[in-house]
């Protein structure tokens, strides 16, 4: 399976990578119609080689809510078949151990045995029937730190406090467009013309995140938001993956001072760093999601042990010793 065949259907005007939309969208909530906040009833599915899934695994962390949702890993190499599933190769005998599965297909499946598009991580699979209930990773971890309120930790931060919603939505749209869903436009490119508007656009936003965080420790100031989050997974990815891989060559992460202390910073952070696999990025971007590899080689570098340098990021903060704003009422 080559990444022209799993996205064929993803390619609009002009070769330009336009993403599928979600197919599982049923909120987690108390009102009528939504899924039911149990705790024990769901499985998150994800693969660490996935940024919108590994951002849905650290909001998870930092609330405490791996105690009430269990994680089912897949191997960051697909199967050699179309329509990009995920496979559990890492588990004993090949299967995941609680849902009993050999690939993420199969809980899509039992959803909807006429689902046709790719087969996505995260995705929430009900463990009463095993099927797929949420894929919705724009909106999950809001619902982690909104719906799923009463499992929270008691020492959970509030990532998304609600003076600031309005700008952390803003923010996340622009983020998806040209950032986390940027270098996607411009790795999947099948023109020059898409290519490089998408490479434009994707360096154009670091140069200006660049900015604002010379003057700020994270994105909204002295606390870590869940905007944080969905870049931190984009910036993990760069240099290993998408620099090179993608061809978004212009600079790596640690070129850019702020940036690069930022993103440090982060990963530095439990919840984080503690769920950052660059071994399973670099295997799954290069052998499954490049173009063109015909020997299926995987890089050697970039060297890791430079994310675990001192930052100085602190100095930025009137309240150093605290990176996350302490959520109210919890």
């Amino acid at each position: 399976m080559t990444v022209t065949q799993w996205i064929s259907g993803e390619i609009g005007d002009q070769g330009s990578f336009v993403r599928q939309k979600n197919r599982f969208t049923t909120p987690f909530g108390q009102g009528e119609g939504a899924l039911p906040v149990e705790a024990g009833r769901y499985r998150l599915l994800w693969s660490p080689a996935c940024p919108w899934a590994h951002r849905s695994v650290i909001v998870r962390s930092l609330l405490g809510l791996d105690r009430v949702i269990s994680l089912g890993t897949a191997d960051p190499v697909r199967p050699k078949q179309t329509k990009g599933d995920w496979a559990f190769t890492l588990d004993k005998g090949g299967m995941d151990p609680v849902l009993n599965v050999k690939t993420v297909s199969e809980v899509y499946l039992n959803a909807d045995p006429d689902y046709t598009g790719r087969f996505t991580v995260p995705v929430v699979v009900d463990l009463t029937t095993k099927q797929a209930v949420n894929n919705d990773y724009f909106n999950l971890t809001r619902y982690w730190e909104t719906a799923w309120k009463q499992y929270h930790k008691q020492d959970a931060p509030d990532l998304y406090p609600e003076p600031l919603r309005e700008e952390i939505d803003a923010l996340n749209g622009v983020l998806f467009d040209e950032i986390n869903n940027g270098v996607y436009k411009a790795g999947f490119a099948r023109s020059q013309e898409a290519y490089e508007r998408a490479y434009d656009q994707v360096f154009q936003r670091l140069d200006s995140l660049e900015e604002r965080l010379s003057t700020s420790r994270f994105l909204f100031g002295d606390y870590i938001t869940e905007s944080d989050v969905r870049l931190y997974v984009t910036l993990a990815r760069f240099d290993v993956a998408y620099y090179n891989g993608f061809l978004l060559n212009r600079n790596q992460i640690a070129d850019f001072r702020n940036l690069w202390g930022y993103a440090r910073d982060l990963y530095q952070t439990p919840g984080f760093g503690d769920t950052t696999d660059f071994d399973a990025i670099k295997k799954h971007y290069h052998l499954c999601a490049v173009a063109t590899n015909p020997k299926q080689l995987l890089p050697k570098g970039p060297e890791s042990s430079g994310w675990r340098l001192p930052h100085d990021r602190e100095n930025l903060s009137r309240d150093p010793q605290r990176k996350f704003l302490p959520e109210q009422g919890v």
